[in-house]
């Protein structure tokens, strides 16, 4: 079943602000077990950005909410980034996260491609990112920032710790002008309320790639997940 489309209308449908779709790949370095299990079950059954675009290509016509494409540099190369870039456009796509992909190298070898095809680039940030490249990212950023809550891979890891928590604020006292959403860690209406206080929204990834295992009515059933998170 192409369950892509019916899930991403489904999430519209239960108000969600912003989709995020994940590009499959075989080496996810920043993903979990979760992330990682769903990846290889994905490509062992056919999918690919060409079959992912296939899929996608009337999606348009059902939502309206921004969507975003995440993944990996090696499989947009294998596609070809201009391919890549056109074919985002054709599909209705906002933006891209590309975590391994260095913002010089986008810089100077991609970014007119992505102002071509009017797309963004989300740029990331950790614990471990000095405020001098905050503010870097913050002045090339077009979108928003996507802040990693911790040094780790994604996946549910319970409530965030008082060393999370001052890293947030840390942030927060920055006054970027790009808003931030936060990701990696969030997985109940506890952890989304806590992070919400210093960011302008919240991403959750593991948690619902772990709950669509055990969905019978797509619908009904994801809508009551995201009332659940936002409480």
């Amino acid at each position: 079943m192409e369950s892509a489309p019916v899930i991403i209308k489904a999430l519209e449908h239960a108000g969600a602000d912003m989709i995020e779709i994940g590009m499959p790949f075989s080496d996810p370095m920043a993903d979990g077990p979760v992330i990682q299990a769903s990846s290889s079950e994905a490509l062992k059954n056919g999918m690919s950005l060409k079959v992912l675009f296939a899929q996608l290509k009337d999606i348009r016509k059902d939502v309206g909410i921004p969507l975003l494409l995440m993944g990996y540099l090696n499989p947009v190369l294998q596609y070809g980034m201009e391919r890549f870039c056109f074919d985002c456009r054709k599909t209705g796509i906002d933006g891209i996260i590309l975590p391994d992909l260095p913002m010089d190298v986008y810089k100077k070898e991609y970014a007119h491609l992505f102002d071509e095809f009017g797309l963004t680039n989300i740029f990331l940030i950790t614990p471990q990112t000095k405020e001098e490249r905050i503010l870097q990212i913050d002045k090339e950023s077009k979108g928003f920032i996507y802040m990693v809550s911790s040094s780790s891979t994604t996946g549910v890891k319970g409530d965030f710790s008082s060393k999370q928590t001052k890293y947030f604020e840390r942030v927060a006292r920055m006054k970027l002008q790009n808003p931030i959403m936060a990701g990696f860690g969030i997985s109940n209406n506890n952890t989304f309320e806590t992070v919400s206080r210093y960011v302008q929204g919240a991403i959750i990834g593991s948690a619902f790639v772990n709950f669509l295992q055990d969905v019978n009515n797509i619908e009904n059933d994801i809508k009551e997940f995201v009332l659940k998170i936002r409480g």
